[in-house]
């Protein structure tokens, strides 16, 4: 043994003894800071789908796989990083014997495999992560790269280590080779064994290269022991606690509903709830619950959220990266204090350290840390605000955050749990907000419309509209929750007419509420008013629940125009001991469609393009992708936008932001319209002034926002040719195409009382999003769907029964957590089936409305209705045409 030897095996040892040591304190003091949260019972189990969802999402990256070609690469550094462990113990004896190897598998050719696989792996998988780093540098791109924000110093350090972890093991390896001491099978050693014909037979070089790669993970011990806010680097480790404990137990995203406020581990009763000792949302950074504060330890600082923010795309101050990153920095500033028995009451005096000696235990604590304690969490920058304001309102709680989170990080719940302080304790909130509840608590809507208005939609539909009238009969199946915006605003009104027609065409056996229904509370839940929506949600549960009542679970069947509407009912009710079968109107009359109850016949001019926004709340939040894209296919020529699926841009309204100014950056409804004009923008064509088609939605609020887009894009000369309309308004003009032709009876086979919500589970809050059959089509799954369900009226052709099995496809897994990158990127592209030259003849030209149609007719007139409008977003309404987009409306 050398004297290179001994130095180096010394220095190695005392090394990792540090290390160890180091590493060992702060993580006792990281998990005694995240102790430091309020107690939330509901992580604790059960152990076996909690542990199997940990392993599917590490082991199988199934959420970094989101995005493929980073995923895969950061896989290979991952199973590098926990699978060479024994190397790097193997590596600590060969500093000191050069010739040592592990006893039994040392040189046996399946491990010395194995260890080569990982080695070369490790290199070829950070090595691509390094470039492209620098590729999205923020020193060049700005705000445009995810990277804007984050620590970018501690990135390169770690990917300089784990590079060098990598290429140790190789040299390592080689030098043995070289000196005669490693005898492996030549497989075993495919990069490592050419890679010792260059290199000399030495065993000092041997011990060097051994103790390189020793040092560099003792020495990035620690540092990230010195740096416990060093998520890059720590969510190696707490990635697998975060996502064991995440919010759902079976496995769904934080997404849907919002967790109920709690206090002490339990949920608040409000009528009993003491602003002195209960907590109310989270006003200090110790009042975010124990996973909270394990979330912003977690963060890795990878900016996958930060690049899908419409807020931030949009030039607002909100990142949800750096929003928790704020929080973490600040949780571990102000942790001396806090763990020293530190705490201000909601006026700002001490009542922690109070007693005798409580100077001396101030004074015992970091200035730093006392300091940080008087920062108020929500604040500008003249009080030292660990948030700013403007960050805390600009979030439209689309969810695309936590959709694309790879460690589960709920940024969602945190938004709302400051907001619910904000508006509770602090009422520090926008103006705009106060209209809106005060509309809610006395008016039981946003708009402020008055309640005996809620049937005036339903004037002059040459059909009845049948209404509750205080017992439910056995016949009916579904109650038809119409929703504020379907009752009260003009335009979502053609949407909840059209709906009404389309199941009154097909026979379903359905009833409204009319004056019996009021909000559902979700834009005071989104807005932070707790309160109001337990008031609100309760009263309507109650109502419900009388409505429903001696109905078996699994009868209670809603559908429903609005995904707002959707999620509280089926998502949040459940917290209210409401619990209801709720389906979106598109996913009934797909079934509808599917069952041969509903024909539609393509349009005729193929040329006519279709873009679909999928609304947050519907897609993202409850993840039905599939059923609309279905229906759009049957009617025209689908092309997705750029940012569709579970990556879909939001709209802008979501959050109660429908009800608050936009007054920093670009509008949001604007920026998704502008995506919409280019998609239906003929190649070459001139841009966006150049774009013809339609903008499909799917939601009230999507209809105003991207309407109100698509009218100010009009008035400057852009997207002319391009209307807005729901879903329902286009497959009822689907439908309608073929009113002329003859339906042959033997085509339609009757399945009377079998229209069935289109989910396998209700959706419910304690049902997995991923039951639902709503994964994101492709193109096969889409178009093939449409054409197969679809023919034009009077074509010859296959029972309809026939068809509705062969387009009864599953479609792709509902798990949207392991969509790919290539999978989300796909067009949906197609549409039903090109019609025959007899159809074309037969629809040739406009045509008379039939007699039990009247959004033909609505559309073709401009007629708005009347009633109301309230300020949504900015826009003030002064009469009852603006905002539409729809072809023909007065607005374009």
């Amino acid at each position: 043994m050398t004297w290179v030897q001994y130095v180096l095996g010394i220095v190695t040892v005392l090394s990792a003894v540090v290390a160890v040591a180091l590493v060992w304190r702060t993580v006792a003091s990281m998990v005694s800071i995240i102790r430091l949260g309020q107690a939330d019972a509901t992580r604790n189990g059960p152990f076996g789908p909690r542990f199997a969802t940990m392993l599917k999402e590490t082991l199988g990256h199934t959420r970094m796989l989101k995005w493929s070609h980073v995923g895969v690469f950061h896989w290979l550094v991952m199973v590098g990083f926990g699978g060479l462990f024994l190397a790097l113990i193997e590596a600590f004896v060969e500093v000191w014997n050069p010739t040592f190897h592990l006893p039994i598998i040392g040189e046996w050719g399946p491990y010395s495999l194995w260890v080569e696989i990982l080695g070369v792996g490790t290199v070829v998988g950070i090595l691509p992560l390094i470039v492209y780093r620098q590729v999205k540098n923020p020193r060049r791109l700005g705000r445009a790269s995810r990277f804007y924000g984050s620590y970018m110093g501690r990135a390169y350090f770690v990917e300089a280590i784990v590079f060098l972890e990598g290429v140790g093991i190789l040299v390592v390896r080689a030098g043995k080779m070289a000196m005669g001491a490693f005898d492996a099978p030549d497989w075993s050693t495919f990069v490592s064994g050419p890679l010792s014909t260059i290199l000399p037979g030495s065993a000092t070089l041997v011990s060097v290269f051994a103790a390189v790669k020793v040092l560099s993970a003792t020495l990035w011990l620690i540092v990230i022991a010195a740096k416990p806010t060093m998520g890059v680097a720590w969510h190696r480790f707490t990635a697998f606690p975060n996502i064991y404990f995440k919010r759902e137990d079976d496995g769904r995203k934080a997404l849907g509903n919002v967790k109920p406020m709690t206090s002490q581990g339990k949920v608040l009763d409000l009528e009993e709830a003491d602003p002195d000792t209960d907590t109310f949302g989270a006003g200090r950074v110790e009042d975010f619950t124990w996973k909270g504060l394990l979330d912003f330890t977690t963060c890795t600082e990878c900016g996958r959220c930060q690049s899908q923010c419409p807020a931030w795309n949009t030039e607002k101050p909100l990142s949800p990266k750096l929003l928790v990153n704020a929080l973490r920095d600040h949780a571990y500033a102000k942790a001396p204090y806090l763990l020293a028995g530190g705490r201000k009451d909601m006026t700002g005096d001490e009542v922690g350290l109070t007693g005798d000696d409580a100077e001396a235990r101030l004074a015992a604590i970091p200035e730093a840390a006392v300091k940080e304690a008087e920062r108020p969490l929500v604040g500008g920058e003249d009080v030292l605000g660990v948030i700013d304001p403007d960050i805390l309102w600009s979030c439209t709680t689309c969810g695309a955050c936590v959709e694309q989170c790879p460690v589960d990080i709920e940024h969602v719940d945190h938004i709302v749990d400051m907001r619910r302080y904000q508006v509770m304790i602090e009422t520090e909130f926008p103006t705009e907000l106060s209209g809106l509840f005060k509309n809610l608590e006395n008016k039981g809507n946003p708009w402020g419309s008055n309640q005996k208005d809620r049937l005036a939609w339903t004037q002059d539909l040459p059909f009845e509209v049948p209404v509750f009238d205080g017992e439910l009969s056995a016949d009916t199946e579904y109650i038809f929750w119409v929703g504020c915006a379907g009752a009260f605003d003009d335009n979502a009104k053609k949407t909840t007419r059209a709906t009404a027609e389309l199941l009154h065409r097909a026979g379903v056996n359905y009833v409204v509420l009319g004056t019996e229904e009021t909000c559902t509370g979700d834009p005071a839940r989104r807005a932070g008013n707790e309160f109001l929506f337990q008031m609100m949600a309760q009263q309507t549960a109650e109502m419900l629940n009388a409505v429903f009542e001696g109905r078996e679970p699994g009868t209670r069947k809603m559908v429903t125009t609005c995904p707002h509407c959707l999620n509280s009912l089926s998502r949040e009710y459940p917290q209210l001991d409401g619990h209801y079968e709720v389906i979106h109107h598109t996913q009934l009359l797909n079934k509808l469609v599917r069952t041969g109850k509903l024909v539609p016949v393509a349009d005729p001019d193929a040329s006519k393009k279709v873009t679909y926004h999928d609304p947050c709340y519907l897609g993202r939040h409850n993840e039905v992708y599939s059923e609309p894209r279905e229906l759009v296919s049957a009617v025209g020529t689908l092309t997705e936008m750029p940012r569709h699926g579970d990556r879909s841009m939001c709209c802008g309204a979501g959050g109660a932001r429908m009800w608050m100014e936009e007054r920093i950056g670009q509008r949001i409804n604007v920026t998704r319209t502008t995506e919409a004009l280019e998609t239906l923008s003929p190649a070459g064509g001139d841009g966006a002034a150049a774009a013809a088609g339609t903008i499909a939605v799917g939601c009230p609020f999507c209809r105003t926002m991207i309407g109100d887009g698509l009218t100010q894009k009009q008035a400057g000369g852009e997207g002319e040719q391009v209307q807005v309309q729901d879903v329902a308004q286009m497959l009822l003009a689907s439908v309608q195409r073929g009113d002329s032709a003859v339906a042959t009876p033997a085509d339609v086979e009757a399945t009377e009382g079998d229209v069935e919500q289109t989910t396998s589970a209700p959706l419910t809050e304690n049902t997995p999003a991923g039951a639902a059959d709503s994964g994101a089509a492709t193109a096969s799954t889409s178009a093939d769907a449409a054409a197969e369900t679809v023919k034009p009226a009077g074509a010859p052709g296959d029972a309809v029964a026939e068809k509705a099995a062969a387009a009864d496809t599953t479609g792709p897994d509902a798990d949207r957590s392991e969509v790919t990158t290539g999978m989300n990127d796909a067009a949906v592209e197609g549409s039903g089936k090109e019609p025959t030259a007899e159809t074309e003849a037969e629809t040739a030209g406009p045509s008379e409305p039939p007699t039990g149609s009247t959004e033909a007719s609505e559309e073709s007139t401009g007629s708005n209705g009347s009633g109301p409008k309230p300020e949504t977003n900015g826009h003030a309404r002064t009469d009852a045409s603006s905002g539409t987009g729809d072809k023909g409306d007065s607005t374009s």
